[in-house]
């Protein structure tokens, strides 16, 4: 026969390629053991045979029967089908193509977007009646009251509303405890600042706030930042009754806070009809109270800006020296400090000092 009439071998197709590297990676139950059998053989096994990455059945089955063996039990022909069942419907088969596989996977993706685009388009969820969101406002404690309001638009409007602050005031109620006349039951049938008032009657009455002011010391550490830039709003000064010796300085200061842009979004405003609820002309308030051995002039500083606030020890050793810089003007961060043209006050010796919020029960509120 010529050389040109010979057959031509036809060439190997992958799944022919397939079938030939299974048959010569193929396992033996005869040689596999359990001295034999390695983490490779369920975690590292070989793609181009298996896949989805799952045990093979000789390898199980002689896993099986050597664990028989041992327990002194006959082993048993019936297949390992039931413990490869998990395994095969969480994996793929072995004769799935890799090109299916790709093809499912775009599927499914162009699926879930589908379906996110119609979540998107359509309403999430399920909106509640607003009697219902003031309802379940009358069983939350007074500090779980930002993480209400939290939970959708409808209960931050109830915390808006002032039939909230009004029954949160009536089941805090204490006849015992001691309240100013503004904080009084009759006082709170008023709308105008309703929301403050609550909230200091609370420092009054609610024990867990009571405690919390017990515990909180008389001037935080982080005093000297927290009153940078801070604007004095009034002044004025008295002598202690109990020692003639000693005289209080107090100073009513306003934080000042940087101005962000809103980069287009939208704040939440209260409604138009619950809008004198809301009114706190002590808002972002503090009362720094300075008590000394002895009389100290201090200039007019009412209008000006703190700019410097600092706490040494005085030079007995046994007091406080207290220094305060006023600018007519905030210095913002990343700017440079400025001590020329600005005020000065040190006091010296100083014998306690005390920073007061807005609703502290010791803050001076204003008549309203």
């Amino acid at each position: 026969m010529a050389p040109r009439d010979r057959p031509v071998a036809a060439p190997l197709t992958p799944a022919m390629r397939k079938r030939g590297a299974r048959k010569r990676l193929k396992f033996r139950a005869g040689d596999v053991c359990l001295e034999r059998v390695t983490v490779a053989d369920y975690a590292n096994s070989d793609p181009a045979v298996v896949k989805s990455g799952r045990i093979k059945k000789a390898v199980a089955n002689a896993v099986q029967q050597e664990v028989k063996s041992f327990c002194g039990l006959e082993a048993s022909n019936v297949p390992t089908d039931e413990v490869l069942s998990v395994a095969e419907s969480c994996g793929s088969s072995d004769e799935v193509d890799s090109k299916d596989s790709v093809n499912d996977k775009i599927s499914s993706r162009k699926k879930k977007s589908k379906r996110c685009k119609e979540n998107s388009d359509g309403e999430v969820g399920r909106e509640y009646p607003i009697d219902i969101w003031l309802m379940l406002a009358s069983y939350i404690r007074p500090e779980d009251t930002v993480n209400f309001s939290l939970i959708c638009k409808r209960a931050w409007t109830v915390t808006c509303t002032a039939a909230f602050w009004t029954r949160l005031y009536k089941r805090h109620y204490n006849r015992n405890a001691a309240l100013p006349i503004r904080l009084q039951p009759k006082s709170m049938e008023k709308m105008y600042c309703l929301r403050a008032c609550v909230i200091r009657s609370l420092y009054h009455m609610y024990r867990p706030f009571v405690s919390h002011i017990a515990r909180s010391p008389a001037i935080p550490e982080t005093t000297p930042s927290t009153l940078k830039n801070s604007k004095c709003l009034l002044f004025w000064s008295r002598k202690v009754e109990q020692q003639t010796s000693r005289w209080e300085f107090s100073f009513k200061l306003q934080r000042q806070t940087p101005k962000f842009k809103n980069n287009g979004l939208k704040r939440l405003q209260p409604p138009l009809r619950y809008e004198d609820v809301h009114i706190n002309p002590d808002k972002d308030c503090c009362l720094l109270q300075i008590t000394t051995l002895d009389f100290i002039y201090i200039p007019i500083v009412m209008g000006m800006t703190v700019t410097l606030f600092t706490i040494n020890v005085s030079t007995d050793m046994r007091h406080h020296r207290v220094k305060i810089v006023f600018h007519d003007s905030p210095v913002w961060s990343g700017k440079k400090q400025r001590f020329d043209h600005g005020v000065q006050i040190v006091m010296d010796p100083v014998h306690s000092v005390r920073l007061f919020d807005w609703w502290h029960p010791q803050f001076p509120a204003s008549h309203f």
